[in-house]
């Protein structure tokens, strides 16, 4: 059995999020652009044959029986396969980064490789559905356009760009603004040549901005230095950069008391080549 791993769990902007429909089963049609980050947060995994997963995190806000780390690691583990790991947050939850959907990922894709289990990535993509609609574009672990309910991937290449991502002191509801009245569930869908002319919008930014001061404060903050965008359904608000330069300077100019991340936007995922 392979040793600990020690691994980034990387953060995602949506670039765009359009909501083209809704199901019978009550999920959401959508598009979206998943721009994955080389930021994130760490987890250590350190398999074991004692049968039992246990958890560590510094976040004593997620439960253990609630983290999508336990949860996915239950989807793989059997017999005497066990495993210690030790999840450090960084990410903030109800922030639109990605955080719970990436550390699900991650420990699938560790866990297979740690475990010998010789899952496929498609195999391992069936999986993360269950887990949530974000997890299957970590397992796939590169930028891509998403269609479905997020679950239709197609990878593409994007040019280098530099994020300044502000994180409001506020906790966004995905399950609210999902299901809110007044969210926008009828955008005809586009094509991938739409999205390089800039034909697009995040369709929960309307609605987060009116219900949320503090994310309508930060895109007006950050609409100074280029166009702000909200990512997934918040409450983090971003904006892009042709380089760190660029990017430092600007988050040099923020208010003291707002909290920024500076990150390299990545077309194929920071986590190690073999378990991908």
């Amino acid at each position: 059995m392979p040793s600990a791993l020690s691994i980034l769990s990387p953060a995602k902007l949506n670039l765009f999020l359009h909501i083209t429909g809704r199901r019978s089963d009550g999920y959401h049609e959508l598009q979206t652009l998943f721009q994955l980050l080389d930021w994130g947060d760490h987890i250590v995994l350190t398999p074991n044959q004692s049968g039992v997963v246990t958890l560590d995190c510094n976040d004593a806000g997620i439960s253990p029986k609630e983290n999508l780390v336990m949860r996915a690691a239950a989807l793989l583990q059997c017999g005497t396969l066990g495993a210690h790991i030790t999840l450090h947050k960084s990410i903030p939850t109800g922030a639109g980064l990605g955080g719970g959907s990436s550390n699900a990922a991650t420990t699938l894709l560790a866990l297979n490789h740690l475990w010998n289990l010789q899952l496929s990535q498609l195999q391992l993509q069936a999986l993360a559905v269950r887990l949530g609609a974000d997890v299957p574009i970590f397992v796939g672990a590169h930028t891509a356009w998403a269609e479905g309910i997020g679950e239709i991937l197609t990878p593409i290449e994007l040019p280098e760009r530099w994020y300044l991502v502000v994180v409001p002191d506020c906790h966004v509801s995905t399950a609210e603004i999902f299901s809110h009245d007044q969210l926008t569930r009828n955008t005809i869908p586009i094509k991938m040549a739409a999205f390089f002319e800039r034909d697009f919008r995040n369709d929960f930014q309307p609605l987060v901005r009116r219900l949320y001061p503090k994310v309508d404060n930060a895109l007006k903050v950050l609409d100074k230095f280029g166009e702000a965008k909200l990512t997934g359904s918040g409450a983090c608000v971003f904006t892009s950069f042709d380089n760190a330069t660029q990017a430092r300077e600007a988050r040099g100019q923020l208010p003291e008391e707002m909290t920024s991340i500076l990150a390299r936007g990545v077309n194929t995922s920071p986590l190690p080549t073999e378990l991908l």
